[in-house]
C-alpha cells in the first residue's frame, strides 16, 4: 500500500452527497458520473480498480450503480464507509418520490398534473425503446444470443412466464453452454470503457494493491452477514407473523424482498417484472400510474429502481385499513424502499472480499451472457407494453392455445400521445438529446396541451 493517506470520511461524505444529488440519467449516467468525480477527478482510485469494483457488480441482482457506490465506500473507510456511501446515494431519490407520491395522490387528477405526467409518458417510452437498442447492441452478438432474447421476449409477453424462472433457465443455458464448449457461449465480452480518461491505479490514493480490511474473514463474512440478514428479513417476519400473508403490507415486503435476489439485468427489466406483478397480479396501480412512476424516477436522482418505492406507496395507499391512507402509502413506500436496498449492503459486504477468485470463471461469465441477452427480450416486452398503454387509450386482451397476449384497440389511438412520442423518439435517436432535457421538454408540451384543452 501507498504511503498517503486516504480522503478522510468527512471529505468523502461531501463527495458521495455531492453524486448523490447529481446522479440523474439511469444506471449508465450515474456510473459515468461516479468514474468522473471518483477517478478522474479525485484520483482516490483507478481505472482498473473501478472497472473491477463495477464488474462485480453487474453480477450482482439489484441496482448496480448504487452497489458500485457501497463497494468504492467500503474499499475507502470499511463498513462504515459503504453504508455511507449507500445511504447518501439513494437518499435524495428517496425523499424526491415520496414528495411526488404525496402530489400525485392529491392532485393527480388535476389538469395541470394529470397534462404533466402525459408528457413523460411519451418520453419515458423512447426511453425505454433507446434502452432496448443500446443494450441489446452490446448484449445480441450471436445467433445464440439473439435467439435466448427471441424466446425470453414471446415467454414473457405471450405466456406471461414469470420473469425470475426466465433468468434462471438463460442462466443455465449459458453454463452449461459453456461446459459442453460451444463457441457461442464463450464470445464473452467485457462492459467497455467507462470514460475517456486512463488512470493508472498507482498515481491514485487507493493503490493497485487491496488494503488489509479487504481480505477474506470468514468471521467478519458470517458477523455482517447475520446483521444485514436480521436488518432485512426481521421486518418481513414480523408483518407475516402479526398481519398475516393477504396484508398489503406483508404483501410489498414479501414481494420486493424476492425482487431483491432475481431481479438481475439491471433497472428496465426490473421494472418488466414489477409492472407484469404489481398491476395485472396485485392490482396496486393502472399501468398508466406505473408509467407515472417511471417518469417521476426518471426526473430525481438516484436509482430508477426507486420507482418501486412509488408502487408500494400506491398499493398501500388504496389497501390501507385501520390507517389513513396517505400514512398507510408512506410506511408502503418506505417499507418498499427498506427490503429493496437493504440486500444491496449484505451483497456487497459478504462478496466483496471473494470476488478475486471468480473474477476470471468463464463459465460463470457465459451464464451472465445468457442472462444478459434474455434481459433484452424482457426489456423490449417492457417497451411493447407501455407503448400500448401510452399510444392507445383501450387494450384488449387475446387468449387461446395458451397465449395470453395484450392487443391494442386500433380505433383507440391518442393521436397528440402518438405525435408527442414520435417527437420523443426523434430527439433520442436523430439529435441524441440527454435524458433529462428529453424527459422536462415532454413534460411542458404536455402541461401546454392540457391548458390548450387538447387532451
Amino acid at each position: 500500500m501507498q504511503d498517503r493517506p486516504y480522503p478522510t470520511l468527512a471529505a468523502a461524505i461531501r463527495i458521495w452527497a455531492r453524486i448523490g444529488l447529481l446522479s440523474f440519467g439511469g444506471p449508465a449516467g450515474q456510473i459515468a458520473l461516479m468514474h468522473r468525480i471518483l477517478v478522474e477527478e479525485q484520483r482516490w482510485l483507478g481505472e482498473k480498480r473501478f472497472l473491477h469494483a463495477l464488474n462485480y457488480c453487474m453480477l450482482l441482482p439489484g441496482p448496480e450503480a448504487m452497489q458500485l457506490a457501497v463497494y468504492i465506500g467500503w474499499l475507502m473507510h470499511r463498513t462504515l464507509g459503504g453504508i455511507i456511501a449507500g445511504v447518501l446515494f439513494v437518499l435524495p431519490g428517496v425523499v424526491a418520490i415520496m414528495a411526488l407520491s404525496w402530489i400525485y395522490a392529491l392532485y393527480g387528477n388535476a389538469g395541470p398534473v394529470e397534462a404533466l405526467f402525459f408528457g413523460l409518458k411519451a418520453a419515458v417510452l423512447a426511453i425505454v425503446v433507446q434502452a432496448v437498442l443500446r443494450i441489446g447492441s452490446r448484449a445480441l452478438k450471436n445467433g445464440a444470443m439473439l435467439a435466448i432474447a427471441a424466446v425470453s421476449f414471446v415467454a414473457i409477453f405471450g405466456f406471461a412466464v414469470p420473469f425470475p424462472l426466465i433468468i434462471l433457465i438463460a442462466g443455465l443455458t449459458g453454463y452449461f453452454g459453456a461446459r459442453a464448449g460451444l463457441p457461442a457461449f464463450h464470445d464473452g465480452g467485457g462492459h467497455g470503457k467507462v470514460g475517456k480518461v486512463q488512470v493508472d491505479d498507482a498515481d491514485t490514493l487507493l493503490g493497485a494493491e487491496s488494503p488489509e480490511h479487504t481480505q477474506v474473514n470468514r468471521a467478519w463474512a458470517f458477523r455482517i452477514s447475520a446483521v444485514f440478514l436480521m436488518l432485512w428479513l426481521t421486518p418481513v417476519a414480523l408483518l407475516f407473523g402479526l398481519l398475516g400473508p393477504a396484508n398489503v403490507f406483508s404483501q410489498i415486503a414479501g414481494f420486493f424482498s424476492v425482487m431483491a435476489v432475481v431481479t438481475f439485468g439491471g433497472a428496465y427489466a426490473v421494472l418488466a417484472y414489477v409492472a407484469q406483478e404489481a398491476v395485472q397480479n396485485y392490482g396496486w396501480l393502472a399501468p398508466g400510474e406505473m408509467l407515472d412512476g417511471l417518469g417521476m424516477a426518471e426526473t430525481t436522482p438516484g436509482p430508477l429502481i426507486m420507482v418501486t418505492q412509488f408502487v408500494g406507496f400506491m398499493g398501500a395507499l388504496r389497501e390501507a385499513s385501520g390507517l389513513s391512507p396517505l400514512m398507510a402509502a408512506t410506511l408502503g413506500g418506505l417499507l418498499t424502499t427498506w427490503v429493496t436496498f437493504t440486500p444491496c449492503f449484505l451483497w456487497i459486504f459478504l462478496g466483496a472480499p471473494f470476488i478475486e477468485r471468480l473474477r476470471d470463471n468463464k463459465v460463470l461469465t457465459a451464464a451472465l451472457t445468457a442472462i444478459t441477452a434474455a434481459v433484452v427480450g424482457v426489456i423490449l416486452n417492457l417497451a411493447v407494453w407501455f407503448g400500448m398503454h401510452v399510444v392507445f387509450d383501450q387494450v384488449t386482451t387475446v387468449t387461446g392455445i395458451g397465449l395470453n397476449v395484450d392487443v391494442p384497440v386500433l380505433a383507440s389511438v391518442n393521436l397528440p400521445a402518438l405525435v408527442l412520442v414520435l417527437a420523443a423518439v426523434v430527439a433520442v435517436f436523430r439529435f441524441r438529446t440527454g435524458t433529462l432535457t428529453v424527459l422536462l421538454s415532454c413534460a411542458a408540451v404536455g402541461v401546454a396541451l392540457g391548458i390548450a384543452g387538447l387532451l
